[in-house]
């Protein structure tokens, strides 16, 4: 039952109509009294009128201004706010398969944890999402590019393999070309569909060391902005995680501020996600917002539906009241 918005808020102009009927109905009830009053033979007028039902003979009429009421809202057009999904929009998903990801301060492992997760928002995602997915260590590779069958993404998830370095920024930037490539095919007359990129890493970026570089991450995130597709950055791990490098313990702690950076350059969010359960929250969450888009729907059903059963609660009153419709 909204009353947010209206598609054709000049029908409430119908107001006046019905104001005009009650106005009509008073005084004609009024006269009625009148001319009932000027009957001089009282014992007469009792025996052939007849017996008085008090308000009730006012309800069938009360429900008749109900329901043109009611329908006058219907017909002004309310909307409401509706959550429908997205019929053209495409995302990729880029996922950091560095070493640091055979951690198991999550288990049974970062990189099983986030396989898992990453399939199950690929599966559930809205089917009219192209979804695509890049893998990234010390280069990125495009492993499909987006599209709206979702097997050859799973399979590529449970295939992703470890590799040595950290180059967020190539993976951000292989992300923009396969979006804008994907883009210029599909675009027609509507324009490129909506773009985002979601970035799932666990540690700083090791190649090249200065994030501002050409091919830095914070560079790329700049130019995502500019292209207008958010980066939104999911930080896995924590703080006590190790792998062993060549016979070597070497502590992978999360880069939380780095992540935090590259989602605000871009314009994207950031989640912080530090056990599996929460990563696969956070999927949940970004697979309702990115599959689901609010529009301003048509809410006029509920006021018909209504206006309709208050009409024939005014024909059904007037023929049990006065054995006559109005």
């Amino acid at each position: 039952m909204s009353v947010s918005g209206f598609s054709a808020p000049w029908w409430f102009l119908l107001l006046l109509v019905v104001a005009a009927l009650v106005a009509g109905y008073v005084l004609a009830m009024r006269s009625r009294r009148r001319r009932t009053m000027r009957f001089t033979n009282l014992e007469l007028l009792e025996r052939v009128a007849p017996r008085s039902q008090g308000r009730v003979r006012h309800v069938p009429a009360a429900l008749l201004v109900v329901s043109l009421l009611l329908l006058t809202v219907a017909l002004a057009g309310p909307t409401a706010e509706e959550k429908v999904p997205r019929n053209r929009a495409t995302v990729m998903l880029v996922v950091d398969v560095s070493l640091s990801m055979e951690a198991t301060d999550v288990q049974p492992s970062r990189l099983r944890a986030a396989q898992d997760a990453a399939r199950s928002f690929a599966q559930d995602l809205t089917p009219g999402v192209n979804l695509g997915l890049i893998s990234f260590a010390g280069t990125a590779t495009v492993l499909v590019a987006p599209t709206t069958e979702r097997d050859g993404v799973v399979n590529a998830i449970e295939n992703l393999k470890l590799a040595q370095s950290t180059a967020t920024g190539e993976g951000i930037f292989a992300a923009i070309q396969s979006i804008e490539s994907f883009s210029a095919v599909v675009g027609g007359a509507e324009g490129p569909p909506p773009a985002h990129i979601v970035l799932m890493t666990d540690g700083k970026q090791t190649v090249p060391q200065d994030e501002y570089a050409p091919r830095g991450a914070f560079t790329a995130a700049g130019v995502a902005k500019q292209k207008n597709i958010p980066v939104t950055t999911i930080s896995f791990g924590t703080s006590y995680g190790s792998v062993d490098i060549e016979g070597k313990r070497v502590p992978v702690e999360v880069d939380d501020t780095s992540m935090r950076e590259i989602a605000r350059l871009s314009g994207g969010d950031f989640y912080k996600a530090a056990t599996a359960e929460e990563l696969k929250k956070v999927y949940d969450d970004l697979g309702e917002q990115i599959g689901y888009e609010t529009k301003e729907v048509d809410a006029s059903r509920p006021w018909v539906a209504l206006g309709t059963i208050a009409l024939l609660g005014a024909a059904v009153g007037s023929l049990l009241i006065g054995q006559r419709l109005p």
